[in-house]
């Protein structure tokens, strides 16, 4: 049968006059097609693009959020953040791939982490800007102030208790043993100097709340900034060794991975020093050292 006269000419017209729209939706289709077999194959080929990042709350948080993901979602990567109660979570949390690359933890710290934890080893991946301690007192003006038997906080962590010792020892108030091991640091190795203070160990998020029932205080900078507080304010600051310094840290493994390398440009990049320094909140920290050549 002749298909003009079971369809009608009329008919026949209509038909010709959708197939350039219908061609349109075929190709369509096409591509769609093909980007979902360029995706599986990326995904192969292990060009992953979302990316967890673990965290603390604290000022590391707004690097993160402000200065380092923007540049990521500009190289196509979807990431979030997933944060923890207690810094001391996140080290499993990496190790466990729960999530793809930290901030928070100095290389003193890490090393003591993949000692205890055991499993695939975290590396130093990249610098980032790092809060000192400082002595802070809500009671004290000066720390001419101090006085034997005055109570001094000092964070209940080995590491981050052993850097409170040595800057109350570079005040003069207690001594230290020439040696000591960061990983094991204990308050029992503390000395009276100048004075003899009354030294207690405390969980470093409640320090601030702290100081109104106790004279002194060696809070961790995180934790100042992001109580809107300034480091500058500080009765002393910190002069941090490189290795109490916060940095940002991976899998060994994945070292060699596009993510990652992706990341640690991030990190190196003019981008995020300029949103850094532009930002008064920042004032105060340790910049990585590449930034002032």
């Amino acid at each position: 049968m002749n298909i003009t006269k079971k369809m009608g000419k009329g008919s026949l017209r209509q038909l010709l006059s959708k197939m350039p729209a219908m061609l349109s939706v075929f190709k369509i289709g096409l591509l769609f097609i093909a980007g979902m077999i360029l995706a599986a194959c990326s995904e192969e080929q292990g060009e992953k693009k979302e990316i967890v990042f673990g965290l603390g709350p604290s000022i590391y948080v707004n690097q993160v959020e402000g200065g380092i993901i923007p540049l990521l979602e500009q190289k196509g990567y979807k990431v979030s953040i997933k944060t923890f109660s207690q810094n001391s979570m996140i080290p499993p949390a990496l190790k466990e791939g729960a999530v793809d690359v930290s901030v928070h933890i100095s290389t003193a710290n890490l090393q003591e982490m993949n000692r205890r934890l055991g499993g695939d080893a975290m590396m130093v991946w990249a610098d980032t800007p790092s809060a000192p301690q400082t002595i802070r007192s809500l009671r004290h003006q000066s720390i001419d102030d101090i006085r034997d038997g005055m109570t001094i906080a000092i964070p209940s962590d080995p590491v981050s208790s052993e850097r409170a010792a040595r800057l109350l020892e570079s005040v003069g108030w207690i001594e230290l043993a020439p040696e000591i091991d960061v990983s094991t640091f204990h308050v029992n190795e503390i000395k009276p100097g100048s004075v003899t203070p009354k030294i207690v160990e405390m969980e470093s998020a409640l320090m601030l709340r702290a100081l109104q029932d106790i004279d002194f205080a060696v809070v961790n900078g995180n934790f100042v900034t992001n109580a809107g507080e300034r480091i500058q304010d500080g009765l002393a600051i910190e002069d941090s060794p490189e290795e109490h310094l916060v940095k940002v840290a991976i899998l060994e493994k994945n070292q060699h991975e596009t993510w990652a390398k992706d990341i640690k440009e991030a990190y190196e990049s003019k981008e995020f020093e300029v949103f850094i320094k532009n930002d008064p909140i920042y004032e105060g920290l340790i910049f990585p050292k590449s930034w002032s050549k």
